[in-house]
């Protein structure tokens, strides 16, 4: 290599597209610090403005500025949440500008996990835009002399009817400015809505698809250096000694720098090791693979993954923790059922690994860019990690290359902003994909036990379900040692069957890597084990699988999960707004299951499966068509989904959250797992960790959003759950053979 420069992504593109498979090396993408306000219609300038709160200022020259206080991932949140304030405010789409928040406060709470960004700021936005309409409505009355309720807004403007005067919101800015925000206005009725619940293309579209999208990675502040860190395979490990003379004279690299210890627990804090820096991310890589470290491993060295395995069966086939009971599930009944289910480890894999920049001042301040599910949580955490206020700490939010819940987490953040206050200079820390494999905060192993037992009319009288896995609670608690806090919300205490006996137990698994939540959380194994035990119940029975789900859902009702003592919060919300509505659940069932035309005539080979579930306070089902190739290859040829997620902003985005949780749910089926040897993870890149390739995935995957008043649930996470069961379920009824533990291709299918 004798050059180094930077090229545009659009150039790297074309330049990898006419390579024929030849490599470039060393690139620093032009740079963006912040991504920049996008404007949905033409570009103007304004003289002046007016700000009816912090949502929403309006220019004069009639663009109204939307703040989009969450996270832009490929979700299209940038799209969905200006929606909402856009149609109360009767905004034209084509004069609303769109500006990313940074980190603060002052806009409520900014992470952008767990499918809360609609369901718990819908009301909250719609009001932005009812108060700033209502503010334009005041300033017309006032400006013409008559009474504000004579005045109505539509299409950008402020009418008054009876002598058929009208004013674009931007002449009334000068009026309007001055005027005290109002805090409540009375809110649109649906059949009003222009924006929500409507299709409208994502802002960022031609961003995403030209390479013009800054993310975390393409952040380039000025003489700024690169960092490569090393770190202990085991969590918790830590520095014996380290040779770094060879590292030390690779072309470019600037220094060598011991990062601080872990903690325990690892909270978001750095992780240790060993960072080179250098002048750019080839000399800072091949400087890191220099470097000769002797590690002291720590508690977790021992940690083997199969030997964890069967320590975590053990504890879920053994009595445990009760959480919840009904009845008597120790009852006789006329025959029994046991299964156990197990998945393994997961990582987030993001398309774009974790990566930020920071730069410290001389007064002490910093300045970060970094691509940020929760920019107060970093704000917080660099503050903490650098010992000084978080008034001191600007976080600015790039865009994110997929996020899947590890960029919620700052501990990568807090390594940029240390770095650069060590070294006196900007420094950007990005890291491999090996580096994100093999030390995220991982989606947690399970192993679950299932009993039932069924009277002589097949019906199911009891229940018995354990579930052990460790607890994200250890990543922020000492002598953490199973399940606990908000997990057993996540598809556990929520169980929907209509089953008169019923006893649920948590069962102990301490924590040997750091964990952490990943893409609809505890839900994941515990949909794969309940939706599949539910089918290994129908086939023992005799009965259709479709027909004997309804059947174990029930009738129609709303259940409570703490009436028979089970410690639920609803993952933040009140069961009066937001029940478990077994109703809702056996409308997404019988939705897909007639979207897969359940009951047709197969080809030969061929079986349909089906699961639902509920999570996020939505509701969704799922059926798969698989066969098995004569190499014993699966194939999934179609997935049919249907979502009940109440009243929905954007259908084109919630289509595309669906088709995503498809292929996102596809990859935990048929290939997620990661496996450790002495205390750490031996995977470490997509030749490992693979993912659903192209040619693997369905020939279509159908989605379907019911209609529904009930308030706004979570759409990104919900979809996920109910794939991997569907996909299981309908390998059973191609093939006989039953599947308990992910992935399938440890069983020889992929």
């Amino acid at each position: 290599m004798s050059e180094l420069r930077k090229i545009s992504r659009r150039e790297f593109m074309k330049r990898t597209g006419q390579a024929g498979g030849g490599l470039v090396f060393a690139l620093t993408f032009a740079s963006a610090c912040q991504p920049d306000a996008i404007s949905v219609g033409p570009a103007a300038k304004a003289s002046a403005s007016v700000a009816a709160n912090v949502y929403v200022n309006i220019r004069n020259d009639g663009v109204v500025e939307i703040v989009c206080h969450r996270s832009e991932m490929g979700q299209g949140i940038r799209t969905s949440l200006p929606q909402i304030i856009a149609d109360e405010l009767e905004a034209n789409w084509d004069k609303v500008e769109v500006i990313q928040a940074v980190g603060h406060e002052t806009y409520g709470d900014q992470n952008t996990d767990g499918s809360t960004s609609i369901r718990k700021h819908f009301d909250l936005l719609r009001n932005a835009g009812a108060t700033a309409r209502d503010m334009m409505i005041v300033a017309a009355a006032s400006m013409w002399a008559v009474p504000a309720d004579e005045c109505a807004a539509r299409e950008h403007a402020v009418h008054h009817e009876g002598t058929g005067k009208s004013a674009g919101y931007g002449e009334l800015v000068e009026t309007a400015i001055g005027m005290p925000q109002p805090e409540t206005a009375t809110l649109k009725a649906r059949e009003d809505y222009r924006y929500i619940g409507k299709p409208i293309d994502t802002i960022d579209g031609r961003a995403f698809t030209t390479g013009q999208a800054k993310y975390g990675v393409d952040t380039v502040l000025p003489n700024m250096l690169y960092a490569s860190i090393e770190r202990c395979p085991a969590v918790g490990g830590t520095v014996i000694s380290f040779d770094d003379v060879a590292a030390r004279v690779v072309a470019g690299v600037v220094d060598v720098i011991r990062m601080p210890e872990p903690t325990s627990p690892p909270l978001f804090n750095i992780k240790g090791g060993i960072a080179v820096v250098a002048s750019n991310t080839w000399s800072a890589a091949e400087g890191r693979k220099a470097l000769e470290i002797e590690w002291d491993r720590g508690e977790n060295a021992a940690h083997e993954s199969q030997a964890y395995k069967e320590d975590l069966i053990a504890s879920a086939s053994a009595p445990g923790t009760t959480i919840m009971a009904r009845g008597d599930a120790d009852n006789q009944t006329h025959s029994q059922l046991e299964a156990v289910y197990y998945t393994p480890y997961l990582a987030h894999a993001p398309m774009e690994p974790p990566a930020a920049a920071a730069i410290v001042n001389e007064d002490g301040s910093c300045e970060v860019w970094a691509a940020t599910q929760d920019p107060q949580t970093a704000r917080n955490t660099v503050a903490a990690t650098l010992g000084i206020e978080k008034e001191q700490v600007t976080m600015n939010v790039t865009m994110l290359g997929g996020a899947f819940g590890r960029k919620s987490k700052p501990d990568f953040i807090a390594e940029a902003a240390w770095l650069a206050r060590e070294t006196g200079r900007p420094v950007m820390v990005a890291w491999s994909r090996e580096d994100d494999i093999r030390h995220g905060y991982f989606h947690s192993v399970a192993a679950q036990y299932f009993r039932a037992g069924m009277d002589e009319d097949g019906t199911t009288q009891s229940w018995l379900q354990r579930s052990s896995f460790p607890s994200i609670t250890s990543t922020f608690a000492p002598n953490v040692t199973g399940p606990g806090g908000f997990e057993p919300d996540l598809g556990l205490l929520d169980a929907p069957w209509n089953v008169p006996n019923m006893r649920i137990e948590t069962c102990d698994a301490k924590a040997h890597l750091r964990i952490g939540w990943l893409r609809s959380v505890c839900n994941v194994f515990h949909a794969f084990g309940a939706c599949g035990f539910v089918d290994e119940l129908a086939h023992a029975k005799g009965q259709d699988p479709k027909e004997h789900l309804l059947e174990m859902i029930g009738p129609a009702r709303k259940i409570d999960p703490t009436k028979d003592g089970g410690k639920y919060t609803n993952y933040g919300h009140d069961l009066d707004v937001h029940p478990v509505d077994t109703g809702r659940l056996s409308a997404v069932a019988e939705k897909v299951a007639d979207m897969a035309g359940w009951g047709r005539e197969l080809p030969e080979g061929h079986g349909l499966g089906i699961a639902v579930h509920r999570s996020f306070v939505s509701y969704v089902g799922a059926v798969a068509e698989v066969s098995v190739d004569e190499s014993g290859v699966l194939i999934v040829h179609e997935l049919w989904m249907a979502i009940d997620a109440g009243i929905v902003i954007n259908t084109d985005r919630v289509h595309s959250q669906l088709e995503g949780a498809g292929i996102f749910g596809m990859s935990l089926a048929l290939h997620g797992e990661l496996t450790t040897s002495n205390g750490g993870v031996v995977e470490g890149n997509f030749d490992t960790y693979p993912m659903t390739r192209m040619s693997e995935t369905p020939a279509e995957i159908h989605s379907y959003i019911i209609e529904s008043d009930a308030p706004p649930g979570g759409v990104g996470e919900p979809g996920v759950p109910p794939v991997a069961p569907a996909i299981v379920n309908a390998y059973f009824a191609a093939s006989g053979k039953r599947i308990r533990e992910l992935p399938l291709r440890n069983a020889g299918l992929t």
